[in-house]
């Protein structure tokens, strides 16, 4: 056998190798392999405000899995009212285990939906200003997050081809997926009332904060936060995570959203599931999360 041939053999062995490989097949790593293969920055400020920062997990094995070397961006949830980046990174320990790259960040609170939202685009555009630094795919983004953070991927994520929406991306941002655990995605103002009259002090100050205007706020005003007016057939897929015994988020403010759902989105319901799903329940939702993500390279 010629030279020339055995190298045509290795590359195409190669190629068929990249083309095969799933995220679905790609074994857990353990802590002491996560902490060899990730360079993690902690507290990179995307803003001047002391509430805008992020945690960045730079994994050495990312370029390896070519179309899902995704860039995973995650908010926590809190009510845009409390918690922190740091409480909730059960969200990310799987992406990790993986070795995807992974940006855990924080968003302004107790300043109203629109502020929070912003920041998601304020901290993508500055990873595309700085990318040189981080050398992520950029053009390969899973925005997700849970409860107020799902709701802020969810909008943002959807809105980018509406030129109403306020809080645009730069040049050279795709992103190519979007993963709600327990979200708002529509009815904001059954939201805000049920968190208004909440039978919390804590909660009732958060409903009365989700708006900067006094009282519950208008209609227009809400529209622009709620990611159903934002649906089309050219938005990124969704995968959505819902519990039917959610008594923050209700399931009847999904069910408009739900039947819009297009074939390449995926709709995770759990009828016993809470606001906030158990470790069995969010175990056995990563499952289908990357099965998920390993579809999605194809679109």
């Amino acid at each position: 056998m010629k030279v020339t041939d055995l190298y045509l053999i290795l590359i195409f062995s190669i190629f068929l190798s990249s083309c095969s490989k799933k995220l679905t097949s790609i074994q857990n790593k353990s802590p002491e392999q996560q902490t060899a293969a990730y360079k993690v920055l902690k507290d990179v400020s995307y803003g001047s405000d002391p509430e805008q920062v992020m945690d960045i997990y730079l994994s050495q094995n990312a370029k390896s899995f070519g179309k899902l070397n995704y860039t995973i961006v995650f908010l926590h949830g809190g009510a845009y009212f409390l918690s922190d980046k740091t409480e909730e990174e059960i969200y990310i320990q799987p992406y990790l285990k993986k070795g995807l790259n992974v940006v855990n960040m924080n968003y302004r609170l107790k300043r109203g939906i629109p502020l929070a939202t912003s920041d998601l685009s304020h901290a993508l555009n500055f990873l595309k200003e700085q990318n040189s630094k981080y050398d992520l795919d950029l053009q390969n983004i899973i925005v997700t997050g849970f409860s107020a953070g799902a709701q802020i991927a969810t909008n943002v994520g959807l809105a980018q081809n509406n030129t109403s929406f306020p809080d645009k991306l730069t040049d050279g941002i795709t992103i190519k997926g979007i993963i709600n655990f327990s979200g708002p995605v529509d009815d904001l103002d059954v939201i805000e009332k049920i968190f208004i009259d909440f039978d919390n002090e804590l909660f009732s100050k958060a409903g009365n904060a989700l708006f900067p205007s006094e009282g519950y706020a208008k209609k227009e005003e809400l529209a622009i936060y709620e990611p159903i007016n934002y649906l089309d057939k050219e938005n990124p897929a969704i995968f959505l995570w819902h519990g039917g015994k959610d008594n923050q988020i209700p399931p009847e403010t999904f069910t408009n959203f739900v039947s819009k759902l297009r074939e390449k989105d995926f709709l995770l319901y759990v009828p016993e599931g809470k606001h906030s799903p158990s470790q069995e329940e969010r175990e056995a939702a990563y499952q289908k999360i990357f099965n998920f993500l390993d579809e999605l390279k194809n679109d």
